[in-house]
Parts: C-alpha cells; structure tokens; sequence
C-alpha cells in the first residue's frame, strides 16, 4: 500500500524521499509540470530511454475517462442536469484536472516499470 501512496503522491520508486516533478505547474497559466532529470535524493534516473513517457499517455486516457464517466454519472442521473449543462461540467471538470492527470500518468508509468 505505500508504493500506492508514494505514486500518488509523485515520490521517487527508488528512495520514496525525493520529488518526481521539481514544480506542480498551473493550468489557470497554461504551464505543465516540470519533470526532474533524476531524483534530487539518490540519483535514479526516472526516463529510462527515449520515449519512455509513450506509455503514461494512456494511462492519463483511462484517468481522464474514469473523471469522465463519473462526472457523467453524478450529474446526469443523480443530479438531473441538462445534458448541455453535464457537457459543460465534464469539459471544465476535464481541463482543471489535466495537470493532475500528467503527474500521475507519469508517476505511475515510473512505478509500472520499477
């Protein structure tokens, strides 16, 4: 269950000290997460090769998909919106989440692979 844990929160696989993003970026300004090279604390290197990163696109898919069908779900039949108005929601819901969604596409491809 820590690795779990230390996935969420996008902690190195190797040391679970050091940080995989060096900053959060902020979607409001259109800035992605900054990726660190290597873990500040003991030196894994986190891209094992070129293109390594291929792969989380597909998990951030499932995790965008899985935000989406819940949305829809929620809104549409428990809350009884208009389907215009779940579209709306599901695409804002979407956009705010997509920074979260890179970080831990990306760190849980690192600890697929660890």
């Amino acid at each position: 269950m820590s690795k779990v844990i230390d996935a969420l929160n996008c902690k190195c696989p190797n040391c679970q000290k050091g940080k995989i993003f060096m900053n959060g970026g902020n979607i409001l300004l259109l800035n992605i997460p900054k990726m660190n090279d290597r873990c500040p604390e003991c030196d894994y290197k986190f891209e094992r090769e070129t293109g390594f990163f291929f792969g989380a696109m597909f998990v951030s898919y499932a995790l965008a998909a899985a935000q989406m069908i819940t949305s829809l779900v929620v809104f549409w039949y428990f809350i009884d919106l208009s389907p215009l108005r779940v579209f709306g929601i599901i695409a804002v819901i979407a956009f705010l989440l997509s920074t979260i969604n890179f970080k831990l596409s990306r760190s849980i491809w690192i600890y697929l692979f660890y």
